[in-house]
């Protein structure tokens, strides 16, 4: 199987980037065009590592390359750096749905810390309303060239940072305004949900739905925590829920395996695991498992019947597509068009939206892969 420059290639006829698409862990200062970098950072006065769009790109791959989150975290230096004026978050948000769009996505949830963003002398309000600005300028210039798409925020808040109850008032303060749930991100490692429990608490509270960054760069400790403390929707990335799996036996397709009790409830209340091959590769959150695709635990997990979805993580760093990583996955596991499909329901019926919407979604998913 060849995947293509644009990281398309044909199953069973179909091109992958045609086919309705749902992408739940995104994040927007991880999907900044290097071409709008450089632009920003002219306009801004600030030095780049590299001056030249492809420069940048390549230099910015090499660097996420690393095998370590911390080492990969440090280059979102870059990318956050140009997004502190009202001007900037507009532009990439409303970039970062029509590149969306371009992929296939017909609904998506960009996430992003406003924190982080307040350099330039912008509120977290203001922050948030130039964000949801351009997503929805996104999604007219996208629906004026023929292709349907709904975009959702997920505030972040940083968990290495004391400003999580904050930002979860700022959450719940824009529902209906655009933003659709909570997340924390930053360093997982020492820094489990429970540190932000009165912040959790709150949310559920209000009923507001959260997603934690768990079973990433630590293990199932942080997920536990994601769940009890945090009442945790999803897991993002939760790939190291793989910890509690102990592999019996394998012969040919045939694998039996014993639960652990957090794997058993993960897998049995369907808690949908934001899994994201080629970034769980960089960060080395699959170590455990090997250093090449066809070893990471996804399709363990999903042959084990585990809600998986399939995301980008940051387009920028990992230097992909959500087209490119289902390409990549039927390269390494064989997945025919059910089991892609099978991955865009389970992404669709965990979107943190209204029941009677994540349906249409579905039913919009069926007609697409039928078509």
């Amino acid at each position: 199987m060849a995947i293509d420059a644009n990281g398309d290639v044909k199953v069973e006829g179909l091109s992958l980037r045609g086919l309705p698409k749902v992408s739940l862990h995104d994040h927007l200062d991880g999907a900044v065009r290097p071409a709008t970098i450089v632009e920003l950072a002219d306009a801004a006065g600030i030095a780049l590592p590299q001056g030249d769009a492809r420069s940048l790109a390549r230099w910015i791959a090499e660097q996420s390359d690393s095998g370590s989150l911390v080492e990969y975290l440090q280059t979102f230096d870059v990318t956050i750096g140009v997004m502190q004026t009202r001007e900037a978050l507009t532009r990439v948000a409303r970039e970062f749905v029509l590149d969306l769009a371009r992929d296939g996505v017909i609904y998506g949830e960009v996430r992003w810390a406003p924190e982080q963003h307040l350099a330039g002398g912008l509120t977290l309000e203001q922050a948030v309303e130039a964000v949801q600005q351009g997503i929805e300028e996104g999604e007219d210039a996208a629906d004026a060239k023929g292709s349907s798409i709904r975009v959702g925020q997920l505030l972040s808040a940083m968990r290495q940072h004391d400003r999580a109850r904050e930002i979860a008032e700022l959450a719940v303060d824009f529902r209906g305004r655009g933003v659709v749930g909570f997340d924390t991100a930053g360093p997982e490692a020492g820094f489990p949900a429970s540190k932000d429990r009165a912040a959790f608490d709150f949310l559920a509270e209000n009923f507001f739905p959260v997603t934690v960054h768990a079973g990433e760069a630590a293990g199932l400790d942080s997920i536990r925590s994601a769940l009890i403390d945090g009442r945790a929707l999803r897991l993002g990335h939760g790939v190291r829920i793989a910890e509690d799996l102990d592999v019996v036996t394998r012969e040919g397709d045939e694998v039996q395996v014993q639960f652990g009790d957090l794997a058993r409830w993960v897998r049995d209340r369907e808690i949908p695991l934001e899994l994201s091959p080629s970034s769980n590769l960089q960060t080395g959150a699959i170590a455990a498992w090997g250093t090449e695709l066809a070893d990471h635990p996804f399709d363990l997990l999903y042959q084990l019947g585990f809600a998986v979805t399939v995301n980008v993580d940051n387009r920028t760093m990992s230097g992909t597509s959500l087209t490119r990583e289902l390409a990549l996955l039927v390269e390494a596991f064989e997945y025919d068009l059910d089991d892609l499909e099978t991955f865009q329901f389970n992404a669709a019926s965990a979107a943190f939206l209204p029941v009677e919407e994540r349906e249409e979604l579905v039913e919009l998913i069926g007609e697409g892969f039928d078509a």
